[in-house]
């Protein structure tokens, strides 16, 4: 039986880290009670809804998204109880400058970490992040996936979520032809991430929901491999956790947010 008093939770992202984070630790979690979103880094996202096809039996009219810029706003409007901070490649100060903006305003102010919003595959997954964003780590999937493809495997790619059009049709979506690119109305971002996977034959998942992306990656995979974004951990629970460091933003790995994360995470780093 649902509590009389759910938590109320708003959480800050960029339609990326806090979709999931939704979908993971909060959707069928009776004991809160998400009253909106608040977006920023991605354009067109705001003023729209997680859709109710996406949020589950606890939330039938979805959920509004607000610029962040509301902030403050909201979280008076909603009583809000808890802000979750949901985005990537920020400096730790930053965070904390929110942290405090929100702590002002009466809310608590928290991170998820890796237990309840990493999600176990039935595959062998390797994952590739990084400290920061621009580090290299799209070039360092590919390479692994062409190695294990020459050694026999079949591997399939899922790339952390761009989710710029219709979140309903973008749950889940395959790449393996041009032609898909066109189908999911993809954007030039989009392109150039999934392109070169599918000249080299290869085949590569994005969307919104991940775990549903999983399970279908895992009907025609060996192995599964996470294409990180920006300095994000993992969505995924690895089974080797490989992460990028970039040699020209040396000091970077500890001073940003989630990177220094990331690399605590790291079975192998690469610089």
């Amino acid at each position: 039986m649902m509590s009389t008093k759910r938590r109320k939770i708003l959480i800050m992202g960029a339609a990326g880290r806090d979709f999931h984070n939704f979908n993971t630790y909060y959707r069928t979690n009776e004991s809160y009670e998400v009253v909106a979103f608040t977006a920023t880094q991605i354009p067109d996202i705001v003023d729209r809804k997680y859709p109710a096809e996406l949020s589950g039996e606890l939330y039938p009219n979805g959920i509004p998204i607000y610029d962040e810029s509301e902030l403050v706003e909201i979280i008076k409007k909603y009583d809000v109880d808890e802000v979750v901070f949901s985005y990537s490649d920020v400096t730790h100060q930053y965070v904390m400058h929110k942290a405090s903006l929100i702590n002002a305003c009466g809310a608590a102010f928290s991170l998820l970490g890796t237990k309840g919003t990493m999600i176990k595959s039935t595959k062998p997954l390797i994952s590739v992040c990084a400290v920061r964003t621009g580090s290299g780590k799209s070039q360092t999937s590919r390479k692994i996936v062409q190695l294990l493809h020459d050694a026999g495997k079949k591997v399939v790619a899922i790339r952390h979520p761009m989710p710029y059009g219709d979140l309903v049709k973008q749950a889940v979506q395959r790449f393996a032809e041009y032609s898909d690119l066109d189908k999911h109305e993809t954007t030039i971002e989009e392109r150039e991430e999934y392109e070169p996977y599918i000249d080299k034959g290869l085949v590569i998942y994005s969307g919104v929901d991940y775990e549903a992306i999983l399970r279908e990656a895992e009907k025609e995979a060996d192995v599964i491999l996470w294409d990180g974004g920006n300095n994000d951990f993992s969505f995924y629970q690895p089974d080797l956790q490989i992460v990028i460091a970039d040699p020209h933003r040396v000091g970077h790995e500890t001073s940003y947010h989630p990177g220094e994360t990331t690399l605590n995470l790291a079975d192998v780093v690469v610089v």
